[in-house]
Order: C-alpha cells, then structure tokens, then sequence
C-alpha cells in the first residue's frame, strides 16, 4: 500500500506544483461590462483572451440579464473533464474564473450554460443521475436552478416530457418560457431541435421544428433570440457550407411560420468546423460563439521553434474551439427582405 501511495504522490507531485503556482499569479484588475473588454466591430475577436479563451478548449457562454454574471465552459482530456466556470462584476471588479458550485463533480459532464431572460432560471447540460428516483447512472438531459439571492440553488432535473430515454441538450429560452433544445436519438449521430411552450408552469408536449430550422445532415444547439423572432442554428451538410458545421439564421415570422436558413457567412464561419455553439448577449448588442481556428499566416514564423510551439499551446488560436464575440447587427442584416 505505502510502495501504491508513493507511486500517486510522485504522479500527482507535477499537477499539484501547477496548481500552486496558478494560484500565485495575479489576476488582473477588470472594471466595466464583459469583464472590460473592449467591445467588437462586425469583425469576430476572441472574447477575454488569456481569462476565458486560454486556448483550453472553451465553449458555451451565458450573460444574466444584468451583465455582472458570466459562465462559460472548459472541455479537457476528450471530454474526460468538462464543466461550467463563473466570473461575477463584485465592488466594481471581476473574480478569477472558477468552477461554480453543484458543477464541480468529475464523475460528470456539466455544459451549455443558459440563463433565462428573467435571470430566474439556470439550465444547463448535465449527464449526472437523478438520485430523487432511484437512479444510479443519467444519460444527457436538461437540468434546472432557480435563483436563490446572490446564487443559484440546488439542480433538479427537468424532467417530462422534455427529458425522455433519449439525449437531450443545449437548453435557450424565451421571454414567456418556451424552451427551445436538441434531441438525440441514443445510438443515432442525428440531431434535430424541438421547441417545448410553457403552460401552467409546466413544460407541454415537444415539437420538433420544421424544415427551415431541422435543414441538414443534423443540426443541434440552437440558441433562440428572446423574442422568438429568429434561431441561429449550427447545421451539418448543407450544400452551401463553408465546410463541417456551420452557423445559420433562421428567422420567424409573426404567423410561426420560418424563412429559409440563411448561412452567416464568412467571417462567422469557417472552413475548420466546430462551430457549433453560439449566444446573444441579453442586451442584443454582441453575438458569441465558438470557433476553433488557427493563427493567420502571417503571425506563423519562418521556422517552427520549441518556444513559438509552447506559447502557441497556450493561447487561443492553436486550433482548439474558443469563444469569439462581434456585433450582432450581422444577424438582423442577414433577414431575408420580403
């Protein structure tokens, strides 16, 4: 047992040092709304360098009505670890990012933060196990918290008839509660969104949306302006794809009926892929998602050096997915003129 103990210690002797020695940097001093960055043009940069694009692989992000709340999430081993982190605006300054509470168990993945637009309510990706009823080992559901003063109380699953057998994720909400999310099919690699209106204070039979939302190969994450006037939607094979899963707008008219999706173009999507992510801020100004890009050619040095390598691992643009953010006019411009 002691020969055990000492092989872990002597394992884990590396982690620990990079622990201690993260927590003696500085964090910096950040005033002012997003965490005082500087706010976009309609050209895409990444959201809070160094704080919450770190060239970790980042994505998801949600904004609580008042803008002093953010959370987005962090993705390591292939999923192995994979969770929500929260920054909040306190006496006129940011904290350091951490792992929120009720998110901090590596048995489990906990992911696509969605904050509704009352800021009541907290949904969010879990696979943890509902204990209430006995069970032992969850599958990919939406779970819930409700706003408890400065925080947020304990998760409870959503339960039917959203939840079911299947996999359901990526939760976005609208002003009266309709909650718009993805299901998966277990076993299937098809995705398509459902949309699930609110009555009674209770969550009615889902439909699965049309042609115009469900339009490729697969589809999935769809985030829904507040209002219901539009989706962006990240779809697989379409024809005119910029090649993987691109970001595509879908917008609703007042009779529920919907536009063809419209492709966001470049500079929003990519010929690389994973972008397959996006949000709205809750003031409409800013549109975020995730990309994972890579370094333009004309910052790569002549020659490949060991330390350009290292620098390169840690910071955004080393081809792992980080969050970007640019004005969010370009959804508007995008609407089909009738």
């Amino acid at each position: 047992m002691k020969t055990i103990m000492v092989f872990w210690a002597a394992l884990l002797s590396p982690l620990s040092a990079l622990v201690c020695q993260e927590n003696t940097v500085d964090f910096p001093v950040l005033r002012g709304p997003y965490l005082g960055q500087k706010p976009p043009d309609r050209t895409p940069e990444v959201f809070a360098p160094g704080i919450v694009s770190t060239g970790q692989y980042a994505r998801d992000i949600a904004i609580t009505p008042d803008g002093r709340e953010i959370y987005f999430c962090v993705v390591l081993a292939n999923y192995t670890f994979a969770t929500i982190l929260s920054t909040r605006e306190t006496d006129g300054r940011w904290t350091e990012p951490e792992v929120m509470r009720h998110m901090e168990d590596t048995r489990f993945i906990n992911l696509e933060p969605c904050i509704s637009p009352d800021g009541k309510r907290f949904f969010f990706l879990s696979n943890r196990p509902e204990t209430s009823n006995g069970e032992t080992e969850g599958d990919e559901d939406i779970w819930v918290m409700d706003r408890t003063g400065n925080g947020w109380g304990e998760p409870y699953n959503l339960g039917a008839p959203v939840n079911t057998e299947d996999l359901e994720f990526f939760p976005s909400v609208t002003l009266d509660g309709t909650l718009y999310f993805t299901r998966a099919e277990k076993g299937s690699r098809i995705n398509a969104i459902f949309r699930s209106r609110l009555s009674g204070g209770r969550y009615q039979t889902p439909e699965r949306l049309p042609v115009q939302v469900n339009c490729g190969q697969s589809q999935f994450n769809a985030f829904v302006a507040p209002n219901e006037s539009y989706v962006i939607v990240p779809v697989n094979g379409r024809k005119d794809s910029f090649g993987g899963t691109d970001y595509y707008a879908v917008y609703r008219n007042p009779d529920d009926s919907w536009s063809e999706p419209v492709n966001l173009g470049s500079p929003v999507n990519t010929a690389g892929g994973l972008e397959y992510s996006p949000a709205v801020s809750p003031d409409g100004k800013y549109f975020f998602f995730m990309s994972g890009r890579v370094i333009e050619k004309e910052k790569w040095p002549k020659e490949l050096s060991h330390s350009f390598l290292k620098a390169l691992h840690g910071m955004p643009g080393n081809g792992n997915p980080s969050i970007y953010w640019m004005d969010a006019k370009i959804i508007e411009d995008k609407r089909p003129v009738k």
